[in-house]
């Protein structure tokens, strides 16, 4: 019998619309998502109704500005054809890396098709959200096990990964030689999406993770000295969300008199709250209030470094006999967490 495994690897992210018809559904099923909107199904069904089409002229808007349609399902592919050439270039197993998407195609279910025809011995299911939220990484999990038909292969799980040294060293890098650029009259706001507040104090880990990213990025790139700040952007609705937020911060660097590197410390690829909320909408802020230089560093992507990060989590991951957080005893998370998919074992992820 061949000591060889087929090990398949979903790697999902939240998604974009391809087109711009897709903008209203994609915005329906964001909204109708149990994690998100947190009321009865029903009340649910109708603010998502409301929401995609209330905000559906606008989003198209928003896509116009980046070709029509979200670039993020291309540059997820991109990350697994590299994750998967690295994997099996290094190690014994015979790996195969799908894309899986919360709100958009390719949906769980499809790709559940897809590795049902690849026969896998194992498989493992990778965020590309690097910290953990029950709105991100826990919907989606939700979502899987909602969408398991049949006695699958041994499933694991990686939930978080805010200090992985592949993501924390493809970041450090960017920001020293932006920050070498810019000179030490520069403020760097590490900007990560928002979060209603009310979802962070029923005990959601993100806020925290966020700055364990943040506090590696700096002592990795030696910055800890320089003018920083941690912030949210992409905010919604009337109620309160993480402060402070990015739009107001970048106001404050205007009245300080600093230049400003902004650098997107929660996503791992392009979409609109980079390409439009960052780089159009916050850049025109910036030149508003008297910012001279205003500088975004790019998301991670495929960098060699974030690549080789995932696939050193993979591996060890797949050799060992529990599911996997990097440096679970230093993250901010203990049995008092709601939804960590990883407390009680890989039986959270087999159907019986």
């Amino acid at each position: 019998m061949s000591d060889h495994k087929n090990i398949a690897i979903i790697l999902f992210n939240l998604g974009g619309p391809d087109s711009l018809a897709a903008v209203k559904p994609f915005l329906f099923n964001l909204f109708n998502d149990p994690y998100i909107i947190r009321a009865p199904k029903f009340i649910r069904l109708l603010i998502a109704k409301y929401i995609s089409w209330r905000r559906e002229a606008t989003a198209q808007d928003i896509y116009r500005q980046i070709g029509g349609k979200s670039p993020i399902l291309e540059q997820t592919r991109d990350q697994a054809y590299e994750l998967e050439r690295f994997l099996n270039d290094q190690n014994k197993n015979n790996y195969k890396v799908f894309v899986a998407m919360r709100y958009w195609h390719p949906f769980i279910e499809e790709v559940l098709e897809e590795v049902g025809s690849f026969s896998a011995d194992e498989t493992l299911l990778l965020p590309l959200y690097p910290q953990f939220s029950t709105t991100t990484t826990g919907s989606f999990y939700a979502a899987w096990k909602k969408a398991i038909h049949g006695p699958p292969s041994q499933v694991k799980a990686i939930c978080c990964y805010p200090t992985n040294p592949g993501f924390i060293e493809a970041l450090a890098k960017k920001l020293l030689a932006t920050y070498q650029e810019t000179g030490r009259e520069t403020r760097i706001l590490f900007s990560a999406h928002g979060l209603p507040k009310k979802i962070v104090d029923a005990g959601d880990p993100y806020k925290l993770q966020v700055e364990l990213t943040v506090r590696e990025i700096l002592q990795r790139a030696e910055l800890q000295d320089a003018d920083y700040v941690i912030c949210y952007q992409s905010r919604v609705g009337p109620v309160e969300w993480l402060k402070p937020y990015t739009d107001e911060e970048i106001k404050r660097a205007g009245l300080d008199k600093r230049s400003v590197i902004i650098v997107p410390v929660a996503f791992v690829s392009e979409h609109s709250e980079t390409l439009v909320e960052l780089d159009i909408e916050y850049k025109h802020l910036a030149q508003t209030v008297g910012i001279e230089t205003y500088k975004r560093i790019e998301t991670v992507q495929t960098d060699v470094h974030f690549i080789s990060g995932l696939a050193d989590m993979v591996v060890r991951s797949v050799e060992g006999e529990e599911n996997l957080i990097t440096d679970c005893k230093q993250l901010p998370c203990d049995n008092s967490r709601i939804d960590c998919p990883l407390r009680g074992g890989c039986q959270l992820f087999e159907k019986s």
